[in-house]
């Protein structure tokens, strides 16, 4: 029997989480939970808290207060077989540079095989996972003469060689090209989808956040300020929209403030024939983004504001 048919078993639950370093808030109040095989991405501008989260939720860092489970237990009483069941992926390793790929990936995988299950079988296959992470060719390879994005294909088998139930990934894709950032989409989804794993990752792409993540949490100052679905965070934001056609043989753009552009679309239709090439379309999750930001650092977040989505964004260099 398929185990996602049942229901979904909860597999992280953090409640009132809370760090603080000397005088600082670094978490203030972080709630939030995950479910088996679901995929989180966390966002937020740089120091919002992500990594402090992932830290306290795989064990690498005692929190200052609040409820946290991963798997059943607080990862601060977790022992060895707890810790087998999760995978971490930093953002770089700089150890072994002089082993050889499968030879790494074999020894790292020994250590996972007394903590198999009736349930999962572990560790993976080595000569699988090197074919799944796409390292068939360098196998046999050194690792210090692997390039940089074949070395973080590489930490990304490391990280889940034991066949986790949960896996923690930092930055995941820095470093690797757009054909390597498909193959990791895939990964995400194989694991999801099939290995039931639960994901937590963080990254500043924000498009790649919208094409692996069932949910999307946003960080900022050390608080949650937006979790949904890309299309629920956009939706709940604003309803702005974007309607385009041909008639007359020029393009016309429309902008939809608020309400439904369904409205706007079947009025254009009742008066105009001969329009062609319609499309409406909604803000992207990188409007949505900045629009989160700058409603939290504003404070309109805490007082229910809506932020004005015609306001221009930053780059996404400034995630």
């Amino acid at each position: 029997m398929d185990r996602r048919s049942e229901a979904p078993a909860a597999t992280l639950d953090v409640r009132d989480l809370r760090m603080r370093y000397g005088t600082k808030d670094v978490l203030a109040g972080v709630t939030f939970s995950a479910q088996q095989g679901e995929v989180l991405a966390l966002l937020g501008p740089n120091g919002a808290g992500k990594t402090t989260t992932i830290e306290i939720l795989e064990g690498f860092r005692a929190r200052s207060a609040g409820d946290v489970a991963v798997l059943g237990t607080d990862p601060e009483r977790g022992d060895e077989a707890w810790r087998a069941r999760l995978g971490v992926v930093q953002q770089s390793w700089r150890d072994h540079k002089l082993w050889r790929v499968r030879e790494l990936l074999a020894y790292q995988a020994r250590f996972y095989a007394p903590f198999a299950t009736a349930d999962v079988a572990r560790p993976w296959d080595v000569d699988e996972l090197i074919d799944v992470v796409g390292l068939s060719e360098s196998a046999n390879a050194k690792i210090v003469t692997l390039s940089g994005g074949l070395r973080r294909r590489l930490d990304l088998a490391i990280g889940i060689v034991g066949r986790p139930e949960v896996a923690f990934l930092d930055e995941p894709t820095a470093g690797l090209d757009p054909h390597a950032r498909r193959d990791f989409h895939d990964l995400v989804h194989r694991l999801s989808d099939f290995e039931h794993t639960t994901i937590v990752m963080t990254t500043h792409d924000l498009d790649e956040a919208e094409n692996v993540a069932d949910r999307i949490l946003v960080l900022d100052e050390g608080r949650i300020v937006a979790d949904g679905s890309a299309d629920q965070l956009a939706r709940e934001l604003t309803t702005a929209a974007e309607v385009r056609w041909t008639s007359g043989g020029q393009r016309h753009v429309h902008a939809v403030r608020d309400g439904d552009p369904s409205d706007f679309v079947r009025d254009l239709l009742a008066k105009h024939a001969d329009v062609t090439e319609l499309e409406v379309r909604r803000v992207s999750l990188e409007d949505t983004y900045m629009a989160l930001v700058q409603r939290a650092e504003s404070g309109l977040s805490r007082r229910g504001g809506k932020p004005d989505p015609t306001t221009p964004k930053a780059s996404k260099g400034q995630a």
